[in-house]
């Protein structure tokens, strides 16, 4: 079965439409769609820059510099 994608320049006024339409239940679970949305892609955006910082050795020195900041907080 193939999906038939929307024309993207009508879109947003339908989405709108849509919502404008929609009863306080619906709309909220439009909401909670809409934060999984986010959260996942911000989850992606951050995964792949952890992973590029990781790949640049950018926390090779983190063990060490969690080691000396706890030694000090012991001795202060």
């Amino acid at each position: 079965m193939a999906t038939v994608l929307p024309d993207l320049s009508a879109l947003k006024p339908d989405l709108i439409q849509r919502i404008e339409a929609m009863s306080e239940d619906e709309l909220r679970l439009v909401h909670e769609v809409l934060l999984h949305a986010e959260k996942d892609r911000l989850w992606r955006e951050i995964s792949a820059e952890a992973e590029d910082e990781r790949k640049t050795g950018k926390w090779d020195r983190l063990p060490e510099i969690i080691s000396e900041v706890r030694s000090q907080l012991r001795h202060a």
